[in-house]
């Protein structure tokens, strides 16, 4: 049972046990989950639609940001989105509490980001109780497909997550991590400025164009032909 001398957002935001179907939470799901249907059942074609609806959806969106449909999230209202940020398909958010995701990140598909947890004993969850803690996801980040982000984790600045990782704790910028759970595998060193894939080494003209290329291709297909 919950001591009800707080609201469920003051017990969210203080980190204790809280329930989601009072004081207006469900409504607030039903907003962003009527967007989130809008968006996932938009027509290939309708760039502009999705690209209206990335800003409505979340809390904040930088600028150049996209996120392929199909996306899921408990709210969206609590998801803060930097620039240049991409998302491939199947991105999953649980968002009762706040999830922040900085500038230049790249996500993989099947990825999912879960602010909350239920607890262990099966007493203390009969009625639903769960917990949240937020995810803080750097700048420069890729993470790769199929990893999971629990509650209360932070991915540092540069870091690059393996495919099939389960993020269980911080993980530290500029670092290369992976595994169940996930552990830093080794640092980011000058080596991975000149080799993008095992031997295969970087064209010295693509080192020119830098942020450029990102961004080219993110105006191409904004006003390509589907526009």
């Amino acid at each position: 049972m919950i001591a009800m001398n707080m609201s469920m957002t003051e017990r969210i935001k203080a980190g204790k046990l809280f329930t989601d179907m009072c004081e207006g939470l469900p409504e607030k799901r039903l907003r962003g989950k009527t967007l989130m249907y809008e968006f996932n059942h938009s027509h290939p074609s309708e760039v502009e639609k999705r690209e209206s609806l990335i800003k409505e959806m979340f809390a904040t969106v930088g600028e150049n940001a996209w996120v392929e449909p199909p996306v899921y999230f408990s709210y969206g209202s609590n998801i803060h989105i930097g620039r240049n940020f991409y998302a491939n398909f199947n991105l999953t958010i649980v968002d009762d509490y706040t999830v922040t995701i900085g500038d230049n990140v790249l996500i993989a598909p099947n990825v999912t980001l879960s602010v909350s947890g239920h607890p262990v004993h099966h007493e203390l969850r009969k009625n639903g109780e769960m917990y949240s803690f937020p995810i803080t996801i750097g700048n420069n980040v890729w993470i790769g497909s199929h990893v999971v982000i629990n509650p209360g984790v932070t991915i540092g600045d540069n870091s690059v997550i393996g495919a099939g990782s389960i993020v269980t704790k911080d993980i530290p910028p500029n670092v290369v991590a992976a595994g169940v759970p996930c552990r830093v595998i080794r640092e980011i060193n000058d080596r991975d400025k000149h080799y993008y894939f095992k031997d295969y080494k970087v064209e010295s003209s693509v080192l020119n164009y830098k942020n450029c290329l990102i961004r080219f291709a993110y105006q191409a297909y904004k006003f390509s032909d589907l526009h």
